[in-house]
């Protein structure tokens, strides 16, 4: 049998649906597994055990209607008899409908469910840690009837690349002896970036609290940015702070968070990876995104996270997502870090003492 999974875009979702996987792999261990996600994506998902064959959405496809076209032509020719279409947009609804594929599954649209063989309606809550992002991607497998409640997303790290990363950082200055803090100073848009003041109170408290090393996760387009967030941070705070020490690549920011002893900061990417690397987190939700959906595996001192709709939940009444996405900034100005310095500093204690 041969399966072929579908999540375009974002770095946390292709990691996410690698859940799928591991479930299909238990169910049907000598099926070919293949994955098609966006050639950015394609680092978080290397070396992993249950897929065999990682398949590139090129940017090329993303942009002509032709590269698109070839490339739905080249999943025909594949013959694949299962497609799970995860992302569930107008070109993964194509490159669905032209497979060929005897089983077609994806989430229930009114506008495409007719492409699909079976279509699944998302949970809307759940009393599961692992949250709806997993949730409702594991009830895509109920039509090959796999049923499972939770599933955990995993990283595959060399020894090697480990071991070079640990090296780099004891060479550049890095005690292991002391708290080793990975901050994601920066979302991924505007409106999913805590305000750059907010951020460095947030990591004038990491210091002052635990007298944590700290490193920025940036790509080198994002310094100046980066170096703002370093400028608005407090003297004493700022000789903790490594600006030099960065992943050049996915795979190196990777390697370099697996030695931290916990991920603090912004919602998105970096902290599903993090905690596919078991990694500590404390997320800090942007206004607008529901905290519901990615909340995953939320646990006391070890995974946590705020949102503004935890201290100030009447701005939210009877508002979506879409509701408050456009007002987004003028709300992370009501989101102050004395609201969540508390819950902070305990997360740190904890953290402090290695447990």
């Amino acid at each position: 049998m041969k399966v072929l999974i579908i999540q375009q875009k974002m770095i946390g979702d292709v990691l996410t649906s690698t859940v799928l996987f591991e479930a299909l792999r238990a169910h049907y261990p000598d099926a070919q597994l293949d994955y098609l996600i966006h050639t950015h994506t394609v680092p978080v998902v290397e070396n992993n055990p249950y897929i065999d064959r990682i398949i590139e959405f090129t940017p090329q496809a993303e942009k002509s209607k032709k590269a698109l076209w070839i490339l739905a032509k080249t999943i025909k020719k594949a013959k694949y008899d299962v497609v799970i279409d995860v992302y569930s947009k107008i070109s993964s609804n194509l490159i669905t409908a032209l497979s060929g594929a005897k089983i077609k599954i994806s989430y229930h649209k009114a506008y495409s469910s007719f492409i699909y063989t079976h279509t699944i309606k998302r949970a809307k809550q759940t009393v599961q840690d692992c949250g709806l992002a997993i949730v409702n991607r594991l009830q895509l497998l109920e039509p090959l009837d796999i049923y499972l409640k939770t599933a955990t997303p995993k990283i595959y790290m060399t020894t090697s690349e480990l071991e070079s990363s640990k090296q780099f950082l004891i060479s550049n200055g890095i005690n292991f002896q002391q708290a080793l803090v990975m901050i994601s100073v920066l979302g991924s848009g505007t409106n999913k970036t805590y305000p750059f003041e907010y951020m460095a109170q947030v990591i004038d408290t990491i210091v002052s609290t635990c007298k944590a090393q700290i490193l920025f996760n940036y790509i080198p387009k994002q310094e100046t940015e980066a170096q703002a967030i370093f400028n608005l941070c407090q003297p004493q705070t700022q000789q903790h702070i490594y600006m030099n020490l960065f992943g050049k690549s996915l795979r190196e920011f990777l390697a370099l968070t697996a030695h931290c002893h916990a991920l603090i900061g912004n919602e998105g990417g970096a902290v599903n990876m993090a905690k596919a690397l078991n990694i500590r987190t404390f997320t800090i939700f942007s206004t607008w995104i529901d905290k519901d959906t990615w909340n995953i595996f939320e646990e006391e001192t070890v995974n946590e996270s705020v949102h503004l709709k935890d201290y100030k939940p009447q701005l939210y009444i009877g508002q979506t997502e879409k509701d408050m996405k456009p007002n987004a900034l003028a709300l992370y100005q009501k989101f102050t870090p004395d609201l969540f310095a508390e819950k902070l500093q305990v997360f740190l204690q904890k953290l402090h003492t290695h447990d």
